[in-house]
């Protein structure tokens, strides 16, 4: 399993309470670029419009862009398709104040691109810190083994 891109910082910003995989729709030329390895996830989110799940701010660069298509938007939102049932349970949870969908990895499944998104709640500057504490016992437990 392939992963073309990551959003590294949604792990530190982000408690990760469930994950779900989604496929994406993409024109050719798009496939091509993040399977190059040029998709950005940094600042995306995913939003509910209408009950169908929408993915905003992910950067897709033209994979030639000197035969980039007339307007062609790199960070245009995208939709992302999901199971009914998780469609409800995603819709009943975000109800919840300070729940948010974010991207977490877009990899290849079976030849098909995926996104992993993420059900997270916002992390406070202490547990940020907490975070940094316990990485720097346990690179200091497997240095002095």
């Amino acid at each position: 399993m392939a992963v073309y891109s990551e959003n590294r910082r949604a792990r530190f910003d982000y408690a990760i309470l469930e994950t779900f995989e989604a496929g994406i729709v993409l024109s050719g030329q798009e496939v091509k670029s993040v399977r190059s390895g040029k998709m950005d996830l940094s600042s995306s989110h995913a939003i509910f419009q209408k009950s169908e799940l929408w993915l905003f701010n992910a950067t897709i660069p033209p994979y030639q862009p000197t035969n980039m298509p007339t307007g062609y938007e790199a960070d245009q939102k995208r939709k992302l398709l999901l199971h009914r049932e998780e469609l409800r349970k995603l819709t009943t949870s975000l109800k919840e104040k300070g729940l948010f969908l974010i991207p977490l990895r877009v990899y290849d499944k079976k030849g098909l691109i995926k996104l992993e998104v993420g059900l997270a709640r916002k992390k406070k500057k202490s547990d940020q810190r907490e975070d940094l504490k316990k990485r720097a016992t346990m690179r200091e437990i497997r240095t002095a083994e």
